[in-house]
This record gives structure tokens, C-alpha cells and sequence, in this order.
């Protein structure tokens, strides 16, 4: 067994321990290395009700979070270098709608740097699928909303807004761009990892996305992404190598804005997702539906877990948090 494989089997250990003990249905970790060298494994089931399925190895999953990440930071930093947006110019470069009606309004301020780094006033999430059905007046109501201030929090807001400038600039909807290599912005229901019995759609959701929001705008820039281990190890990859984004915006997701934050991505800190032994050099982030990145660039060592943590419902505790932190630990353990 080599070092990679030995690294994997003990990390692999808490995700088997939660499947036992019926924390979490099923989960898929998978590791890589600058080189290319990787190892995968999955244990328990991809869905228990109403049928059950055991969990694959190229298992799909709703990425949820690690869209805003893998799909809108990557697009946002690319158009940024190109010259087609500037970071600290204000949505209203592109959005010139954005709360028209009121030329001071601060939300016109905002700037795509501020929205990368959740460095805004807005909410942390709010339920607009309830405001209806129809994604284009979902857009409308957005953009002309009066939003309440407050501290700077981490928000779905920010990566919706991002969304929009680049369906804006792009002149097409998220679902109608590329995802990217290996992702789709929705999967085979057989070959995915169910989520929610959802009590607004009325059925498990496997295959199809489960943010709220994100199913009622008919695709957003902060969830709906599919993707299997490997093609998340795929991009962890590029960017360790430099092959998957360019040397000035790898630069910037690894640069801080604030303690937590760098341009998109979470930064290594005490009691953060990723464990205590990560070095300084960490990026990473989560998703609402149990998935997670981590990528140590000073290691050349990438890991993902992925698992179903809300299936068959969100309102249980599946101990995520702990799970989480058990594996970085168990990767990076000296």
C-alpha cells in the first residue's frame, strides 16, 4: 500500500464510522495530488427511500456551494483579466438596473470584488421561491428589491448577483452555459446521490437541484452543479498544476480579503471546515447538500468529500461539521 492509498484508508475511517452509525446515508472521498496520482473510495447508499441504492465511486452529486466556486469565481476572475469587468467597479457596470429607482441606494455600490469575498451588506439567504415561480420576475425582483443592511455576512446574494452579471454578459441563462469539464447542471436520477424529500416539489430530488432558489431562477451562480469525485479532483487538480485557471486568478483565489475569505474561497483558520492541520496555504468550501473541497497548494494535495447528509430531510443532525473536520484531520495528519 503506498502513502497516498494509506492516507486515504485512514481518512476514509470517520466516513465509514457515520455510515454505520446512520448519521449520514453515504459518502465518496477522494484525494489527489499535483502529480495526478489519486486514490477514491464510497461506502453506504446513494438513496434509502424509496428505494435503496448503494453508493458509487463516480457517484453524481448536487455540488450545491461548490458552484459558487468551481463554475462562478473561475468566470467572474477570467472576465476580470480579460478587461471585460473590473473587480472593484460596481454590479451596475454590467447590471445598470440594479435598484434603478434609486440612484443612491447602496446596494449600486456593490462591487464584484466585495460579492467574491461576501463582503456585503446582504442577508444571508432568503427564501425567494416563495415569491413565485417565474424565473424572469425572480430576476426582476431581485435587482429591485430594497435589501435591508446589515454586517457582513456569507450570502447566497452575492453569487446570485454574480450569476446574473454573467448571464447578463453572456447574453444566455447559467443552464444554458458550459459547466465544465466533467459537471452538468443536472445528473441521471439513478447514477446520483438522492437529496431532500422536498415539501414543495413533492418528491426525493436525485438528479435534479435541490436549492431552493437556485430550481425556482431555472439555474443561479451559487448552486446547481454536478459533479462526480473525479471530476472535482480534476479541477482541484488544474489548479494546483495551473493548468485549470490562469497564474493571476489561482493568485487571487489564494489571496485573502478578510481572516476567512479570499477572492470566492474560504481560507484556512481555526475550527474551519477543513480540520486543524491544514497549513496556511489552504483553500477550501462546502456545500449545503454534504459535498466539500480542500486544497493545500503548499502539500500539492487535494481531498473531497461528498455525501447525501440530507437525505431523506435537512432537519436532522448529521454531524457534518465534525465529519468534515475528522477527515481533513486524518488527510493532513503529521
Amino acid at each position: 500500500m503506498n502513502l497516498l492509498q494509506a492516507t486515504l484508508e485512514r481518512a476514509f475511517e470517520p466516513v465509514q464510522i457515520a455510515v454505520a452509525t446512520a448519521r449520514i446515508p453515504g459518502g465518496v472521498l477522494g484525494i489527489t495530488e499535483r502529480d495526478g496520482n489519486r486514490a477514491i473510495r464510497a461506502t453506504g447508499r446513494a438513496q434509502t427511500v424509496p428505494q435503496a441504492r448503494p453508493m458509487q465511486e463516480n457517484t453524481w452529486f448536487d455540488l450545491a456551494s461548490l458552484t459558487k466556486v468551481m463554475f462562478t469565481t473561475p468566470r467572474i476572475l477570467a472576465l476580470a483579466e480579460a478587461g471585460t469587468i473590473a473587480l472593484d467597479a460596481p454590479l451596475t457596470s454590467v447590471l445598470p438596473d440594479f435598484r434603478h429607482y434609486n440612484a443612491d441606494a447602496w446596494e449600486r455600490k456593490i462591487t464584484f470584488r466585495q460579492c467574491l469575498g461576501h463582503q456585503t451588506p446582504f442577508p444571508a439567504v432568503v427564501p425567494l421561491y416563495t415569491y413565485g415561480r417565474d424565473p424572469d420576475l425572480l430576476r426582476a425582483y431581485l435587482l429591485q428589491h430594497e435589501w435591508p443592511a446589515g454586517p457582513s455576512v456569507y450570502s447566497d446574494i452575492n453569487f446570485i448577483l454574480l450569476g446574473l452579471a454573467l448571464e447578463r454578459l453572456e447574453r444566455k441563462t447559467i443552464r444554458q452555459m458550459d459547466a465544465g469539464a466533467g459537471l452538468a447542471w443536472s445528473a441521471d436520477p439513478g447514477q446520483s446521490a438522492a437529496t431532500e424529500d422536498c415539501t414543495w416539489r413533492h418528491r426525493v430530488l436525485s438528479g435534479d437541484v435541490h436549492d431552493d432558489n437556485c430550481a425556482a431562477l431555472q439555474g443561479a451562480g451559487h448552486a446547481g452543479l454536478f459533479g462526480t469525485a473525479a471530476s472535482i479532483l480534476d479541477f482541484a487538480q488544474g489548479l494546483l498544476d495551473g493548468t485549470g485557471a490562469s497564474a493571476k486568478a489561482i493568485a487571487l483565489m489564494r489571496t485573502p480579503l478578510s481572516a476567512r475569505r479570499t477572492h470566492g474561497w474560504e481560507t484556512a483558520h481555526d475550527g474551519w471546515s477543513g480540520g486543524g492541520h491544514c497549513g496556511p496555504d489552504t483553500i477550501g468550501h462546502t456545500g449545503f447538500t454534504g459535498t466539500g473541497l480542500w486544497i493545500d497548494f503548499a502539500r500539492g494535495r487535494a481531498w473531497t468529500l461528498l455525501t447525501n447528509r440530507i437525505h431523506p430531510t435537512r432537519h436532522f443532525d448529521s454531524g457534518i461539521i465534525a465529519l468534515r473536520r475528522a477527515v481533513g484531520d486524518a488527510v493532513n495528519q503529521l
